[in-house]
């Protein structure tokens, strides 16, 4: 069933207090927000200027159905009427090529340059360790006093199914092929600022869109100011930086997002693809560069990393980072000081 969105307007005003009261409201395009809760498990948010309601919903909700044509492809957990997705292809493991949408090939692809790029550490091939543990964080969540980790035992198997050796793609007969039965893929470090860049590039200019903390700017606002994204801060509190940001992706990785706790100690959902456990180098990092697919895969990447490898990995692509340490201590890159715009408000 198709979603309709519906913005929310808003127009600031001036109250002059004195001898009268006078009430004045902005000309020109007005700021618009659409909020929905349906895709990719997340709160996706679209913000942008128009002169109405109607020429601001209907780009936002173009950009919704074109994000959920993609959730619904890269969806490892659900079927959909007429849709073959990943989940197709997970099921499928060991038999046959399955014939795909190209919008998978592509993304495999990318994910399989990453993989070489990165020495393994992007790798959605490794679905068969992050279902155990996403099966744990779940059931934990809904039934704390019985929270567990994974069997080390399950996770040490499982570890021997993760080589992207074994996925198969063959782009002129757009077919991907899991030759090992017990393999699985797992794009959630992937597929969100993926489908966030392509829905960028049909957002007109000027907008911006949030997937879950990916965002992407389609350029500065009406007046020429740039919108400011905010860094979080682990713990909670204030915004650590702010960015000043009119084009490209802005994605974060964090303990914080999504976590459970086992007696006492807390368990976050990044999995370190050489351990099959969480990485505990950094509390969260933040990655800026033009693609918003990359930016997301790299953000993931170097959070599993030391910050010589990660950075070495940024350099590939020309992607900007900020760290934040167990301690708090923040550091980065020196191409990332030139989108701080701390103090601004968005």
């Amino acid at each position: 069933m198709r979603r309709r969105i519906t913005a929310v307007l808003a127009v600031l005003c001036l109250l002059l207090t004195g001898c009268g009261q006078t009430q004045m409201v902005e000309t020109g395009p007005k700021r618009y927000e659409a909020t929905f809760l349906d895709l990719f498990d997340t709160v996706t948010t679209i913000k942008g200027y128009a002169d109405s309601e109607e020429d601001f919903t209907a780009p936002a909700q173009e950009i919704h159905d074109l994000l959920e044509e993609y959730h619904q492809l890269y969806d490892i957990y659900n079927d959909y009427e007429g849709v073959v997705n990943l989940k197709t292809v997970n099921d499928s493991a060991g038999g046959d090529p399955v014939e795909v949408d190209r919008r998978i090939i592509d993304l495999l692809l990318l994910c399989r340059e990453l993989y070489d790029s990165s020495g393994g550490m992007v790798n959605v091939a490794m679905g068969s360790v992050l279902s155990l543990w996403h099966d744990a964080r779940e059931a934990s969540i809904d039934d704390p006093e019985n929270a567990y980790v994974p069997d080390e035992g399950a996770i040490e198997t499982a570890m021997a199914h993760i080589s992207f050796d074994t996925v198969v793609i063959d782009e002129a007969a757009s077919t991907v092929c899991l030759t090992d039965p017990d393999q699985r893929l797992d794009v959630g470090a992937v597929a969100k600022g993926y489908a966030a860049g392509k829905a960028a590039e049909v957002m007109p200019e000027g907008m911006i869109l949030s997937l879950g903390g990916n965002v992407c700017a389609s350029g500065p606002k009406p007046d020429g100011s740039p919108w400011v994204v905010g860094v979080e801060d682990p713990d909670g509190g204030d915004y650590l930086k702010t960015l000043a940001i009119t084009e490209g992706a802005v994605v974060t990785s964090g303990d914080y997002q999504r976590y459970y706790t086992v007696n006492g100690v807390t368990y976050h959902h990044i999995i370190d693809p050489t351990t099959g456990w969480p990485a505990r180098h950094w509390r969260a990092v933040t990655v800026v560069c033009e693609d918003s697919g990359l930016a997301d895969a790299l953000s993931t990447a170097v959070f599993t990393m030391a910050k010589e490898e990660g950075t070495a990995l940024l350099e590939q692509y020309g992607a900007q980072a900020l760290w934040v340490a167990d301690d708090g201590e923040l550091t980065w890159t020196d191409g990332f000081a030139a989108y701080f715009r701390d103090g601004a408000k968005q």
